[in-house]
């Protein structure tokens, strides 16, 4: 039963195994070492590298009014790029320069929850459920009259890129996902998974109670800084980084998404019944026929080499590895994910 989402499985014993790495100060390899550097040097985080997007617009789509990034030639092909929490869309600030420079348009919203995105009515419930997300990016592919679009995510953007492909491959030209077939099977997550493996989840056992809604409320950064560092242990991101993105975490809704979100995965919070037909669909992990590359990195552990979840992915489709990279994978190897997103569309 635990199969049947291999990607949570992954998830939890690879964070697992990096916190306790950490605390034992255990070393990495040299390779691991060497090509960190090299993936850092081309990192542009060097002089002229930008550092915020020049042009940041808001658009009604659906639910939302959406705050998204638009760069690059506005008749380029399309590429539509989804973070995940807790971060935002400057984990795209170097991705998107790279590829607005090869002639794409890069579209990198704000999630419901984050940054200059709202609800337009106070009415709207907070959910954060899989299949609510991606709608959300479907709509504001109607907004801005993108009918098909290159899609790329990590973690919870990685979850709806493949979400999207899934259920919509008709507006997928091609899919580059972190970590692989993400999508959530609520029935496999109601399973209990080895203890060393659910450790690693420490942070939705905290959320699932109040005083861990009140306890994200409260202190956020201090948090999501923790996160970052457990993630993606070999980034040395500086403070003026993490504020950058930290602004996205005053949103309204903020707190409210991202403790559903977790509560819901765990059948602790519901859904909502017009969506039910599409999670009835995604919990029977449907194949993905969109062509793929998955890209896993050391978050991902033994699962790295993809195995788990390469049967999923039935059409064109790659895996590439990056050793010495953490979760973040846009911000800390953004020439490496521009790449794949440029491989994906060959």
């Amino acid at each position: 039963m635990l199969n049947s989402n291999p990607g949570r499985r992954r998830f939890l014993g690879t964070v697992a195994a990096s916190l306790a790495a950490a605390r034992l100060g255990m070393p990495r390899s040299a390779r691991a070492s060497s090509v960190r550097s090299a993936a850092d040097d081309d990192a542009g985080g060097r002089a002229g590298s930008p550092t915020a997007f020049a042009d940041v617009k808001q658009i009604d789509a659906g639910l939302l009014d959406i705050g998204y990034a638009d760069a690059g030639p506005a008749n380029g092909p399309a590429v539509v790029l989804l973070h995940g929490w807790p971060y935002d869309i400057h984990s795209y600030l170097d991705v998107s320069s790279l590829l607005a420079a090869k002639g794409y348009r890069v579209i990198v919203p704000y999630l419901r929850g984050y940054g200059t995105t709202r609800f337009l009515s106070s009415d709207t419930v907070r959910n954060a459920q899989q299949s609510v997300v991606a709608l959300d990016v479907i709509h504001l592919m109607d907004a801005l009259h993108i009918q098909k679009a290159i899609i790329g995510g990590f973690d919870w953007g990685s979850r709806t890129a493949a979400v999207m492909g899934a259920l919509w491959p008709e507006r997928c030209k091609a899919l580059v996902c972190v970590s692989g077939y993400l999508v959530t099977s609520l029935t496999a997550n109601r399973q209990p998974l080895p203890p060393a493996e659910e450790y690693g989840w420490w942070y939705q056992y905290y959320f699932a109670t109040e005083r861990g809604a009140i306890g994200y409320a409260k202190n956020r950064n201090e948090f999501n800084r923790l996160i970052w560092k457990n993630t993606s242990p070999q980034w040395n991101f500086d403070p003026v980084t993490f504020d950058r993105t930290a602004a996205s975490f005053d949103n309204p809704d903020h707190v409210a998404i991202v403790i559903h979100n977790y509560r819901w995965r765990l059948s602790l919070a519901n859904g909502e019944r017009q969506y039910e037909e599409l999670e009835q669909r995604l919990s029977a992990r449907p194949v993905i026929t969109v062509p793929t590359i998955t890209i896993a990195s050391d978050f991902d552990g033994a699962g790295a080499d993809g195995s788990a979840y390469v049967k999923q992915f039935v059409g064109k489709y790659s895996h590439r590895i990056l050793e010495g990279v953490g979760h973040n994978v846009p911000q800390e190897a953004p020439r490496e994910f521009a790449r794949a997103i440029v491989d994906a569309d060959a």
